[in-house]
């Protein structure tokens, strides 16, 4: 590959300079059929890169629009579809040859975050210094022109912590739940955190105006829209604003735009699971992987994506999804545990009270989101504004429990959320570093599945309270970037991180039950990181 590159190479050297001394068209023309020889020769081996072919073809353009020729155009026109023939050669070469064509990119940060929380009682929990690493290492191959594999391998640990935390459906380990497996500071070993192959055509079963993509696997559902643009990155598959977890799961998304004659317009269904109740491997009766009676149903989850219009600039986008069988626990569970904690006074005291609670299935509930996005405010008022990304999103969750009950009643809840943003060029280094601000308030009620939200003091989007947060992020290099933001949480009810069941109940945070439990009142997150990314 590198003797064909450089052969190339040469020949686009050898033919510019020749052509820039204006040689007799004799002299050219011998020069054109050697270069025309060596093309032909260079068909039969597929080393040739796309970079190295569309560098030859700029330069063949320029012999062409070169004032010093004046004869042969169309001989010209052959070899220029020559060099598009290797093209295309060199193309097949690399979609055949696993080895050349699978994409790695890096994505590492360090970062250290100052979290401080205040106490119903006044007392203060606090960590001024909470390091990490996390290494994002994404992978990409396209075996063909329709179908292409997606991975994210995921490391994420504290400092100085190697702990190895566990996980069940009935003595759960949170730290290492499977909706937030890459999102918690855990130990150092790589996990999978996305694994999906993604189906794409110009067309749906003959009509042309319609294309679409299909997908299996772990999906990207983490750092949706919305919260992407606070971390800096491409936004993935659903509305952040109601969904930000992972899944396992599916999705197939159809392109109406041409169909309907409306700008922007798709539509997109989503299933996934959430947690299995299959039972482990090598059961003593011989039935590894059946169905556990023992243990809660199979928490699933069906929705879709829709955007109605979407010009470039101005959008309209909407999320619904059902959550069936989700889990939490019961008031007797709940005062087990904590008598058993007051008590407690060893490791194996603490492990005998987290035994008091096992999930149990106390419903489901339904969510929606509609968002309105400008990407670029107004048309040509400023080069500010131009660059400035608005949103404003509302959502809305509703249970429905069954007889155990959720969020602390049996009764079907409605809960809120208001949210609104602005994404903005730094007044400071607008080419370099972006700024932003953002407010976000949740109802009594308010129940979110945001529990893989990056931020170590706890959803802000969960929150039954105000969120606020500002942020700025600077590109130093290519690759390196630094990051620092500031987020403050003022919890008007209990309950905004938990599970779905009575530890969900929203107590008003001045209340008696708020303080019996010296829940958590306001917190608050200040990080800084360094990020580099290629």
């Amino acid at each position: 590959m590198k003797k064909t590159i450089i052969a190339l190479s040469a020949i686009a050297a050898i033919s510019t300079s020749s052509f820039a001394a204006n040689v007799s068209t004799a002299e050219m023309m011998k020069q054109i059929e050697a270069l025309k020889a060596q093309i032909e020769a260079l068909e039969n081996k597929l080393g040739a890169t796309e970079t190295t072919t569309k560098a030859n073809k700029e330069s063949l353009e320029k012999m062409m629009n070169s004032d010093s020729i004046t004869v042969n155009d169309a001989r010209f026109k052959k070899l220029e579809k020559k060099v598009d023939s290797i093209g295309k050669t060199a193309t097949d070469a690399k979609i055949q040859s696993g080895g050349d064509n699978l994409k790695w990119d890096v994505d590492f940060r360090t970062q250290v975050d100052n979290i401080q929380y205040k106490h119903v009682s006044g007392k203060k929990s606090k960590n001024n210094a909470l390091m990490t690493n996390r290494l994002w290492l994404g992978m990409a191959y396209q075996a063909d022109t329709n179908s292409i594999f997606y991975g994210t391998l995921s490391y994420n640990k504290a400092f100085g912590d190697t702990a190895n935390h566990s996980q069940s459906n009935t003595n759960p380990g949170y730290a290492d739940f499977d909706w937030v497996t890459n999102e918690n500071a855990t130990d150092n070993t790589v996990k999978v955190k996305e694994a999906y192959w993604l189906y794409k055509n110009d067309s749906f079963l003959g009509n042309k105006d319609v294309s679409w993509t299909a997908s299996v696997g772990r999906r990207p559902s983490t750092d949706g829209l919305g919260i992407n643009l606070r971390a800096d990155q491409k936004r993935k598959s659903p509305l952040s604003h109601t969904v930000n977890v992972e899944f396992d799961g599916a999705s197939a998304r159809f392109n109406l735009d041409k169909v309907t004659g409306i700008e922007g317009m798709w539509f997109k269904l989503c299933a996934g699971r959430g947690l299995t109740n299959a039972k482990a491997r090598f059961q003593m009766d011989g039935t590894d992987y059946s169905d556990d009676d023992t243990l809660n149903d199979n928490v699933d989850m069906l929705g879709f994506i829709f955007v109605p219009w979407d010009n470039g600039q101005y959008s309209v986008h909407t999320n619904y999804a059902r959550a069936w069988n989700l889990i939490g626990y019961t008031n007797s569970q709940i005062g087990a545990y904590q008598s058993a904690m007051k008590l407690a006074s060893s490791a194996t005291d603490y492990i005998n009270a987290q035994s008091k609670l096992s999930f149990n299935d106390v419903g489901d509930m339904d969510l929606a989101t509609i968002m309105f996005k400008a990407e670029g405010i107004g048309d040509g008022i400023s080069d500010f504004l131009d660059d400035t990304t608005f949103f404003a999103s509302y959502a809305m969750s509703v249970t429905h429990p069954t007889a155990l009950g959720m969020l602390g009643t049996t009764d079907s809840k409605v809960g809120q959320s208001f949210w609104i943003g602005l994404n903005m060029p730094c007044p400071l280094d607008p080419d370099k570093a972006r700024i932003g601000i953002e407010w976000n308030h949740g109802t009594k009620y308010w129940r979110s599945m945001t529990y893989g939200e990056d931020t170590y003091a706890g959803s802000k989007i969960a929150a039954r309270g105000d969120a606020w947060e500002i942020y700025r992020n600077q590109k130093l290099t290519n690759a390196l970037e630094f990051g620092l933001s500031y987020l403050y949480i003022d919890y008007d009810y209990t309950g905004s991180n938990s599970f779905f069941g009575a530890e969900g109940t929203p107590y008003d945070i001045d209340s008696a039950q708020a303080a019996a439990s010296d829940a958590v009142k306001s917190a608050q997150d200040i990080k800084a990181y360094i990020r580099y990314r290629f």
